[in-house]
């Protein structure tokens, strides 16, 4: 069905609701602390330099503050920590959700979480506002990998899939 030249908000949801993305927690250190989401709006931009994309609702509890971040991680994370991405996802005040975990800061000073499979420490270099998100572009400046836990969860279909 077409709304206008696009095709309608729901259509458009359950089709994205068919391509699995990798569950990332995404945090940045803010005036008040640390402050995270669980996203799989995340890619690849380029290797040359190495550039990350990571799109954040505006709508959201903390697009004030990754509108004002120089910097974030990209935590990407598996199974074992399913509940911990159930908590960034959802309303559970940012305390709590830091307190479940183990947290390093990154070079850029922004939390990276201990034993991700893998976290992209990055400073935000460019942004765009599209639609209802703000996107940010992010030059990564360390990795960190995980050597402990190789599996992987993906969002498909509204919910946790682990890979192996």
């Amino acid at each position: 069905m077409l709304t206008e030249d696009h095709v309608a908000r729901e259509l458009f949801r359950d089709g994205m609701s068919r391509l699995a993305g990798a569950v990332n927690i995404v945090t940045t250190m803010a005036e008040t602390g640390p402050v995270g989401f669980t996203a799989s709006a995340v890619c690849s931009v380029s290797d040359q330099p190495p550039t990350l994309l990571v799109c954040v609702n505006n709508g959201s509890s903390v697009a004030p503050a990754f509108r004002a971040a120089q910097s974030l991680c990209v935590n990407t994370v598996g199974p074992r920590y399913a509940e911990l991405a159930r908590l960034f996802g959802g309303r559970t005040p940012m305390a709590d959700r830091f307190a479940q975990s183990v947290w390093h800061d990154g070079i850029t000073g922004a939390p990276m979480l201990d034993e991700a499979l893998v976290s992209f420490d990055c400073r935000v270099s460019e942004r765009a506002e599209v639609a209802t998100h703000s996107v940010l572009f992010c030059r990564v400046v360390d990795v960190r990998m995980s050597v402990e836990d190789l599996r992987a969860s993906v969002w498909f279909g509204r919910r946790f899939h682990e890979l192996d």
